[in-house]
């Protein structure tokens, strides 16, 4: 993260567009019809306006995410203090976009999340004052959680708690919050979460580029935790791929119960996750997570959010007797359709809603100048 700071502090409202542009229509050629975005640097005069107009005009619905960090490196915390905000600031800016761009109802494009970064780039207040704006307005909150052991010790040492128990004394434990990652949280955790209805976005990719660990999913599932699926950002997963993620969800899921399955010198023979339940966590999953009941599934009264995928090609050969099982255990492909409410943002597999190639060009050259510096 400290090596990424410093190119994080030289992003431009541009930047912001081309980046947000970039990765949700990524997000769209694997099926993606609603993403999440944690953002929560805004240099150079950036806010979150930039990414919510940028996604506008990609056309998939965006729960936007207005992050913080205000512990610098001087009080403590992880990032340089170059890169924080004043807490009155960020909590003034909260109530802006809230106010400005969340709609609450059914079939919205549009929906504000507020995401301080982390318990270790914050200050206990503003995780408070944060969840008591959250419910003042009745939006979602969102925080990264038990990613990592140095996570784990970090807390106990400063806290004197482990990352769940602390954000108990937070009040960010509800039905109304989710986590990114949870890989280290133990039985008890895992029952509090299903117990206040606090949701899960499940990140296997991420947590085995970063060697996090594998999270116990499937202990999760059949305590009744709500899980999504994630593909982070560009910075821990280099593919914004939702078809490849639900299909690593399957199979971390399975390489855990076959760990523990040797651990248990044969006692029981755990469950391993099926398709269709990896399946699941990346469209009704996802969908609970974030709190909406109108999408998720093809249904009646549902919006009209669906993805299509030619199957009569190379990569499905020998696999139609099953069509869902081959979209998640072959390889994954661009689909030839993802449509959101009713509308083409990927029609016979190409960008219907904005110019690939010279988004792609505007990327490219933005990346170049931030690592070049």
């Amino acid at each position: 993260m400290k090596t990424l700071y410093p190119v994080w502090a030289r992003l431009t409202p541009e930047d912001i567009r081309i980046s947000t542009q970039t990765a949700l229509i990524e997000l769209a050629f694997s099926g993606c019809t609603t993403a999440s975005d944690h953002l929560y640097l805004f240099p150079n005069g950036s806010r979150l306006d930039d990414e919510i107009y940028a996604a506008k005009e990609v056309g998939l619905r965006l729960h936007a995410s207005r992050g913080s960090m205000s512990l610098g490196e001087s009080q403590g915390g992880l990032p340089p203090d170059s890169v924080v905000e004043d807490e009155d600031l960020i909590l003034k800016d909260s109530q802006r976009v809230i106010e400005k761009f969340h709609d609450p109802n059914p079939g919205s494009m549009t929906q504000v999340v507020l995401a301080p970064c982390s318990p270790f780039s914050v200050t206990a207040s503003l995780m408070r004052q944060s969840a008591d704006l959250a419910r003042q307005y009745g939006v979602q909150l969102h925080t990264h959680l038990a990613e990592t052991e140095d996570e784990e010790a970090f807390c106990i040492e400063k806290f004197g708690y482990r990352p769940v128990a602390y954000m108990q004394q937070l009040n960010w434990l509800g039905d109304d919050v989710w986590f990114a990652h949870s890989v280290h949280v133990n039985q008890d955790e895992i029952g509090d979460f299903a117990r206040v209805g606090c949701g899960v976005a499940h990140c296997p990719n991420s947590n085995m580029r970063l060697a996090s660990g594998i999270a116990p999913i499937l202990d999760m599932i059949n305590q009744g935790v709500k899980v999504g699926v994630g593909v982070d950002g560009s910075a821990s997963n280099d593919s914004s791929h939702m078809l490849a993620e639900i299909r690593q969800v399957m199979m971390v899921a399975r390489l855990r119960s076959g760990l523990r399955g040797a651990s248990l010198s044969g006692e029981e023979t755990p469950a391993l996750m099926t398709a269709r339940q990896a399946l699941e966590l990346g469209t009704r999953g996802g969908a609970a997570v974030l709190g909406r009941e109108d999408i998720g599934s093809i249904e009646p009264g549902k919006c009209a959010d669906f993805y299509a995928v030619n199957l009569n090609r190379l990569d499905y050969a020998g696999a139609l007797h099953d069509p869902v099982a081959a979209l998640v255990f072959c390889a994954p492909v661009k689909v030839d359709y993802t449509v959101v409410g009713g509308k083409f943002v990927v029609k016979e597999g190409q960008a219907v809603t904005l110019d690939l190639a010279r988004l792609l060009e505007a990327h490219n050259q933005a990346s170049k100048r931030l690592l070049d510096g």
